[in-house]
């Protein structure tokens, strides 16, 4: 007689992985619990799915890299990093070298932590602004770069990856601010994925700045590019060149990520409200403003000055906009943005 194929949504199963849950010393019956309960769920699932030993590795691995990940960054919370992106082929004596060094150390002074890759090169040079203790090293496995640059190799914030979406998702989803310095392939395919993600809203807006040494040209070149044949072709919108900043100059650069949270501090979305937190709250001169320059933003309604909503669990202490956002022009929301920082406390 066949034996009958447990399921995952079994009471028995579902039992069997609250009570493994409550061994480890979670509660089942919490968000956190039921989160994990569904991860132990859509493991077993992979039994009948009867994937080849190539996905499974993948899944497995993939998992693994990001679980440690997190759990090295859970220490830093609360601290504004910069995730730092440039050529590994950069020589230590080349100008672009000295610039990365000169604008990773101008954020240090400022109390923020650097993420780069962990090799030489630009990666190197943002460890050096930022020295071993305010930096973490996100190493990727390569033929050619086998080892970390010697300012981050052994420290417990180096992390090793065997798949760049588990690297660059760390990348994107801690950084508070993103530097993109000259670099070849892989620098523009992290320059572009991390512009499409704001550009979408599938990651925070964040000041996305291109920084080079004086005299270069790479980002003009760049940003030619993209205007003649993006932008003139309507593959994206006026807007969508707000996202990203060329700067002038190392100290220029600095400055423009540092004032981006002069008075905006952070979002999420709390239903299809999108509340904006602001290290002080606006005046009704400026808040009218906000309303007659964006209101293309809004779905419905206006945006308004509020305290926390019932569902918000941080920062309760800090004042915010809310406002019924359309989930697209994520460039003009981050014009927006730019707005609430040149507003003065005195109203000007």
């Amino acid at each position: 007689m066949a034996m009958t194929r447990a399921s995952v949504k079994d009471e028995a199963t579902l039992s069997a992985i609250d009570g493994l849950i409550d061994s480890m010393g979670g509660d089942p019956s919490s968000f956190a619990g039921r989160m994990i309960a569904e991860l132990i769920q859509t493991s077993l699932k992979l039994i009948p799915d009867q994937h080849d030993i190539g996905q499974l590795k993948l899944l497995n691995r993939a998992l693994k890299e990001m679980r440690y990940a997190y759990r090295v960054f859970n220490h830093y919370q609360g601290t504004r990093k910069i995730a730092i992106f440039g050529s590994a082929r950069t020589p230590e004596d080349h100008p672009n070298y000295l610039a990365a060094r000169r604008f990773s150390a101008a954020i240090a002074r400022r109390g923020w932590m650097s993420i780069t890759g962990a090799g030489d090169g630009i990666m190197k040079a943002g460890h050096e602004g930022h020295r071993r203790e305010a930096s973490f090293g996100l190493s990727i496995r390569l033929p050619f770069e086998t080892t970390a640059n010697e300012v981050i190799e052994g420290d417990p914030k180096l992390i090793n990856f065997r798949y760049f979406f588990t690297r660059k998702l760390m990348f994107l989803s801690h950084a508070d601010a993103i530097a993109i310095f000259p670099g070849g392939f892989g620098t523009q395919d992290e320059t572009f994925e991390a512009l499409t993600l704001v550009q979408t809203g599938k990651s925070n807006i964040v000041p996305i700045v291109l920084v080079e040494a004086q005299g270069s040209e790479y980002w003009n070149y760049w940003d030619t590019y993209l205007r003649k044949n993006l932008l003139a072709n309507g593959m994206i919108n006026a807007e969508d060149t707000a996202i990203y900043y060329i700067a002038p100059s190392v100290e220029e650069a600095a400055e423009h990520v540092l004032r981006f949270y002069r008075v905006y501090h952070s979002s999420r979305y709390v239903g299809e409200q999108l509340v904006l937190r602001l290290l002080r709250p606006l005046n009704d001169a400026q808040l009218e403003l906000l309303n007659e320059q964006y209101g293309i933003l809004l779905r419905s309604g206006r945006i308004v000055q509020c305290g926390p909503l019932d569902s918000e669990d941080d920062h309760l202490e800090l004042p915010r906009l809310a406002l019924h956002h359309t989930r697209r022009d994520y460039g003009l929301l981050r014009s927006l943005i730019d707005c609430i920082n040149g507003f003065e406390a005195d109203g000007a």
